[in-house]
């Protein structure tokens, strides 16, 4: 891993923690600055019992200043949320996927110019996922106490060490980012990181979708057309439970129960009794809601419904092995983590249509690296 430029400038640890204590402070502090300049952006939040994520702290950072941000701050100041969508103002984030959840539910923002770092370093040739304590001292030389990890954010006063841990997981991101466009441009992937940040909020948010979220239980993958119909259904009325009562997927029913309980179709709460591993006290309280939902499902047309995909054939198997190989070439030519270039469900997804043609996927910034490979991968699919 290439270290960092001697001329790049680590902002040093800040003397004193400072937070902005209103809304008012928030927003001027947003209003004054430089249009286009990047924000470095982090949240703290706890998500134990809950469905929804708690927010605890927001970290903030521009220009050499480094912000703690009480979450009803945030949430009152207007400017705050205009920050989050505006796609011109680049917010520097590392491993965002939990951040942008958060913001989504907590503040109803979608956000946008989101520049994920920890992509952006595997991009640069840093690895996939690497953490951003062990890439900041392999970059910078600095270790990092990440004690308060697991610490409670939403009670205050924070202590001097949750106030620190907060201020480093900003405070290196700007540099970091200087480092990532360094190396994107030697590798002609300026782009990449942009469109690579975005499609993977996008991937984020379309992934939340109750209507969608039945698609994630693979092992329903064995249940008629019908059948997954209806456990499209489960998994809606699941999803609106939990939101409602604030609960853990699996404190309501666990993947596997939903799977049975479609598998057998009810025609009454007697056969959802008998679905080992249902507690009788969820068939009591819900069983005759979930039998109506069940008829209704299996009374709509489900000529469309998008099944859940079938593992690989074992001849399947063979070919996504080949296949394979071809992107893996690929990826160590390029020095791009094949987890980025081609992630498995990418090649299975390839391996299923026998085609790369229409693939959007692999257009973009990937479609220059595998260029050498492409015509290998399309005979090896029409055979």
């Amino acid at each position: 891993m290439t270290h960092t430029d001697p001329a790049v400038t680590i902002p040093a640890a800040p003397d004193t923690v400072r937070w902005l204590e209103t809304p008012e402070q928030l927003d001027q502090w947003l209003g004054c600055l430089d249009p286009g300049i990047p924000v470095a952006l982090d949240t703290e939040f706890e998500r134990v019992s809950t469905f929804y994520p708690i927010p605890g702290l927001v970290q903030l950072g521009a220009d050499g200043q480094f912000w703690l941000v009480d979450p009803e701050v945030a949430e009152a100041a207007g400017s705050f949320r205009a920050m989050l969508a505006d796609e011109s103002r680049p917010k520097l984030l590392y491993a965002m996927s939990e951040d942008l959840e958060l913001f989504r539910h907590w503040l109803n923002v979608e956000p946008a110019g989101v520049l994920d770092l920890q992509i952006g370093a595997a991009l640069a040739g840093a690895g996939f996922s690497v953490g951003y304590a062990r890439l900041v001292e392999t970059l910078f030389g600095e270790a990092l106490d990440k004690s308060a990890t697991r610490s409670d954010w939403v009670s205050r006063p924070l202590t001097p060490a949750q106030e620190r841990y907060a201020l480093d997981d900003i405070r290196f991101l700007e540099p970091l980012y200087g480092w990532v466009l360094a190396n994107l441009r030697q590798r002609n992937l300026e782009h990449a990181l942009a469109d690579e940040s975005r499609r993977f909020a996008n991937e984020a948010a379309t992934q939340e979708d109750p209507e969608q979220h039945y698609l994630k239980l693979r092992g329903g993958w064995t249940l008629n057309r019908e059948q997954q119909a209806v456990l499209r259904a489960l998994v809606v009325w699941r999803e609106q439970e939990c939101r409602r009562q604030d609960r853990p997927r699996n404190r309501v029913l666990n993947d596997g129960l939903l799977i049975a309980i479609a598998e057998r179709l009810p025609s009454s709460a007697a056969v959802i009794r008998d679905v080992q591993g249902v507690p009788g006290g969820f068939v009591k309280r819900y069983g005759e809601q979930l039998v109506e939902l069940v008829q209704a499902a299996r009374a709509t047309d489900n000529s469309g419904l998008e099944l859940i995909p079938r593992p690989l054939s074992r001849d399947q198997q063979a070919l996504y092995k080949k296949v394979k190989r071809y992107f893996s070439n690929a990826a160590e030519r390029s020095d791009i983590p094949m987890e980025i270039l081609a992630p498995r469900k990418r090649i299975e997804k390839l391996i299923q249509d026998g085609t790369l043609a229409g693939q959007t996927f692999f257009e973009g910034w990937r479609e220059d690296i595998i260029a050498p490979v492409k015509q290998d991968i399309e005979e090896l699919l029409n055979q």
